[in-house]
């Protein structure tokens, strides 16, 4: 496990670097210094993060753009008339109906609360599940709206629903995670390092089983603990910071940073 963990530790001052950005969705919300406009973004950022990078950093350019290069202005400052062009913003399987109730919600959010990080830590119960608790509570909170979709569901994950969450604890890395290396922003205090989860998608779920960090058989939340339980290893207090070792492995290196 020394070996490892050096070895892990390795790629990591690898890929958590500055260059890191560029090429990774990360890029939008750090095109922003107001943190509500950072959280908007990146909250919706990460939602869109499945399919090639170069598409996703494409999409959320559009959104930013559609938005006038200002969300937290827009979000609470748009008339109805504004919202006509969101109707047909489409990634993958999200679509302009998606896109709208996404900014209904977060006009409700932002009239209640100065910041995202509010919306998830009220629902905060223990600290060994914290997570758990602020995703799941979290989701009910996001589709308790009379406008909710139920199309809408599997663009927000709950480990309720036993999924890794994999996008959710993506964005949670980019606001919890503070270090010198200025590619996680670090905006939140109230929640953590030590507390968050692996992002977990196929690419590093193949390295995970490959040294031996995933054993279980499913891609599921069970799966995100069981890694994270071997990265609270080599690092209690920052255990997410191994998915730039195991991201880098699986995607970074393979295709040769292109």
């Amino acid at each position: 496990m020394l070996k490892l963990k050096e070895h892990f530790d390795m790629k990591v001052e690898q890929f958590n670097c500055p260059t890191f950005i560029d090429k990774d969705p990360i890029s939008i919300p750090h095109k922003f210094s107001l943190k509500q406009d950072i959280e908007i973004i990146g909250f919706w950022v990460a939602m869109l993060s499945w399919g090639q990078r170069v598409t996703i950093i494409n999409k959320s350019n559009l959104l930013v753009d559609m938005m006038g290069g200002h969300p937290y202005d827009f979000i609470m400052n748009h008339k109805e008339s504004d919202l006509e062009p969101f109707e047909t913003f489409k990634h993958r399987t999200f679509n302009g109906d998606d896109t709208l109730y996404f900014i209904h919600f977060f006009r409700k959010l932002y009239s209640k609360y100065e910041s995202l990080e509010q919306a998830f830590t009220q629902f905060r119960k223990t600290d060994e599940n914290q997570i758990e608790e602020m995703f799941s509570g979290f989701n009910e909170f996001f589709f308790d709206d009379e406008f909710a979709l139920r199309r809408t569901q599997k663009h927000v994950a709950s480990p309720a629903r036993k999924s890794t969450c994999k996008r959710l604890n993506m964005f949670f890395r980019w606001m919890v995670r503070k270090d010198n290396n200025g590619v996680d922003f670090g905006l939140w205090d109230d929640i953590p390092m030590s507390a968050l989860k692996i992002p977990l998608d196929v690419h590093v779920e193949r390295v995970a089983r490959h040294y031996g960090l995933l054993t279980r058989k499913q891609r599921d939340w069970q799966a995100v603990i069981e890694i994270t339980e071997h990265l609270q290893r080599f690092d209690p207090q920052d255990p997410v910071k191994y998915d730039y070792a195991l991201f880098g492995e699986g995607i970074l290196e393979k295709d040769n940073l292109k």
